[in-house]
């Protein structure tokens, strides 16, 4: 049955608007526009939402779903049996839904890879996944689990179902392969790492990882299958060489300069800060049972990162809303507390509420390579859709946890409505 959703304000993921309504027949928008504008179909039922703003479904744009429970990334991915581990993650995507994220980008992971048809066919209920599967990293690379054989990290040798799994290569053969590996096990995009991080045990995020050459044969793989590269770059060296080489989103960007802030702006090249991890780590420190180590590299990116995000908001790069949740940190699970990204970007970087919520929407859209089919409330786009009791614009914190949520639609669907 048709819908029209009315409602006192929209966001249509650009810019605010005043009271208007959705029309929704099956998984799309057909009409946008204020009650005595828009045409439905005849016998359509309409929602009133008076106290509401109706918005496209929120994204992630970067993050994992890992079914960890804690920051000992050595004990838990060993011992923890994979199902208790699949089934963590599945209650983890099941929050995030009910925060009003429909779509999520899971940036390297067997899980939510191999979930994602599940939710796709609607056995599960969740967001849309779209999903790197096993990223593609150098020897001693971030994606390289320092602290196990090599056989045991890449899934082409390992008997280990591990959380994370890369893809080691060296050499521009080696990575063309593994790229053509990660696009065997269905992967939506390729993610590479072009520095060294923050949780990775014997590099730093100012190391550059993979050669030009690398990348490239990486990103040329992607072109021809028609998908694209998400970089894992923090270091500078490795920010450059990244969208030099043809990446299409850069994640972190910690130590971003204006010259390479321009370059991204100049090559159309989304980049998602995720700065939600790092605060994170800051406030909960050693509850999270992250080592030292990752602590105190933390501490040290955290004085860099958010001037590193200001430079790329002032040069005009397109910037999109991710957590990088990759576990929940001691006792506080911070899946369905996505929006705590929007905050920050309005807090520390300097955005505006429309532009923080244009980032989690059509920016965060472009990121996922679905720019024009979600994140946007038009004719013709799908209909994923919310409602949230107030005005974000005003109060941006209403977005944060399901509570003020009310309403979540995907691709028509109602999977969560309003009390009554």
């Amino acid at each position: 049955m048709a819908r029209v959703y009315c409602a006192a304000r929209l966001f249509d993921g650009h810019s605010f608007r005043g009271p208007s309504c959705v029309v929704v027949d099956g998984d799309r928008i057909v009409d946008v526009g204020s009650r005595g504008e828009v045409s439905a179909p005849e016998g359509a039922e309409v929602v009133d939402l008076p106290s509401h703003t109706l918005m496209p479904g929120l994204i992630d744009a970067h993050v994992h779903y890992t079914g960890l429970r804690t920051g000992d990334l050595v004990k838990e991915p060993l011992l923890v049996p994979y199902a208790t581990l699949v089934a963590r993650a599945i209650e983890d995507l099941r929050r995030t839904l009910e925060a009003g994220y429909t779509t999520v980008v899971d940036a390297g992971g067997l899980i939510a890879l191999q979930l994602r048809e599940a939710f796709r066919e609607g056995t599960l209920r969740g967001p849309r996944i779209v999903a790197a599967g096993y990223p593609v990293s150098q020897t001693f690379g971030h994606g390289d689990v320092h602290f196990l054989p090599p056989e045991y990290v890449d899934p082409r040798t390992s008997r280990l179902l591990l959380p994370f799994s890369s893809l080691l290569c060296d050499g521009p053969s080696e990575c063309r392969k593994a790229a053509r590996y990660a696009l065997r096990a269905g992967a939506d995009f390729i993610k590479i790492f072009t520095t060294g991080g923050v949780v990775s045990q014997r590099d730093r995020p100012e190391y550059p990882q993979m050669t030009m050459d690398e990348i490239r044969a990486v990103v040329e793989e992607a072109r021809r299958a028609g998908r694209f590269v998400h970089a894992h770059a923090e270091g500078l060296e490795g920010i450059v060489n990244a969208v030099e080489a043809g990446v299409k989103v850069v994640a972190h960007a910690i130590y971003m300069d204006e010259e390479a802030a321009r370059l991204a702006a100049e090559r159309g090249v989304v980049v998602v800060p995720t700065l939600t991890i790092l605060d994170l780590m800051l406030r909960l420190g050693e509850s999270t049972g992250l080592p030292s180590w990752a602590l105190e590299k933390a501490e040290e990116a955290s004085k860099a990162h958010v001037e590193g995000i200001r430079r790329a908001h002032r040069a005009g790069v397109r910037l999109a809303t991710g957590t990088d949740l990759f576990t929940a940190l001691g006792e506080y699970n911070p899946y369905g507390y996505n929006s705590s990204e929007i905050l920050l970007l309005i807090k520390e970087v300097g955005l505006t509420p429309e532009e923080a919520l244009r980032a989690a929407t059509s920016n965060a859209a472009a990121a996922a390579g679905l720019e024009g089919v979600i994140g946007e409330v038009k004719p013709g786009a799908k209909a994923d859709l919310i409602a949230v009791r107030g005005d974000p614009e005003a109060q941006p914190e209403v977005l944060v946890g399901p509570d003020n949520v009310e309403l979540v639609i995907v691709e028509g669907r109602v999977v969560k409505s309003p009390p009554h």
